[in-house]
């Protein structure tokens, strides 16, 4: 299997949790212009994909199951501010991890409906639908909490400085390739040319 049909089986848990992004980013061949956060990846990262679904098992079963996630290779490429990862690791184990996991990873079974009709809180490792979000995307939600009040608003329980601190550690841990193709097509997506 390869790390695009990977790829494709985080957008439709993406989709199921209520991204609602139904086309999944396009990679492209060229790459971005060197910037603070642009990634060199030498080779392409291995992931071990989930299994695929048996259809004798309870689909609670199904999804509890989370596909691992490849730690990226090339951190130091991203130029993300050591600093800034350190404190936000902090931030998000104080504030974040008991929602969404220690490590991001969220908790067996985030793929399904709760009785309120709501998703329990998805991982933010790289193995769902985060990384289909702009950093202002991130930082708003973060802000202002999620539509229906799944996740609560952190606007003046956290400082913007330990909002931008989360954000930069979350991103230090999606996959290389994630982090790539998040970093063209959905941080700097390119704008159409207007006559």
């Amino acid at each position: 299997m390869t790390i695009r049909l990977f790829l494709l089986i985080s957008i439709g848990a993406g989709l199921v949790a209520g991204c609602g992004d139904t086309k999944p980013p396009a990679s492209t061949s060229t790459p971005p212009a060197p910037t603070s956060e642009t990634v060199v990846t030498p080779e392409p990262p291995t992931v071990v994909p989930p299994p695929p679904a048996d259809v004798s098992q309870p689909a609670a079963e199904q999804q509890a199951a989370t596909p691992l996630v490849e730690q990226p290779r090339n951190l130091a490429a991203r130029k993300l501010d050591p600093k800034k990862i350190s404190r936000g690791e902090d931030v998000y184990r104080k504030n974040c991890a008991s929602c969404h996991g220690p490590n991001g990873e969220a908790t067996p079974g985030w793929r399904i409906q709760g009785p309120d009709g709501r998703y329990p809180p998805p991982p933010l490792d790289g193995s769902a639908h985060a990384w289909h979000h702009s950093t202002e995307t991130l930082e708003q939600m973060i802000r202002e909490g999620s539509p229906a009040g799944g996740m609560p608003a952190w606007d003046g329980k956290l400082t913007n400085q330990q909002i931008d601190d989360v954000i930069v550690w979350i991103k230090s841990l999606w996959p290389d390739e994630v982090y790539d193709i998040w970093y063209k097509e959905i941080e700097n997506k390119p704008q159409p040319k207007q006559n």
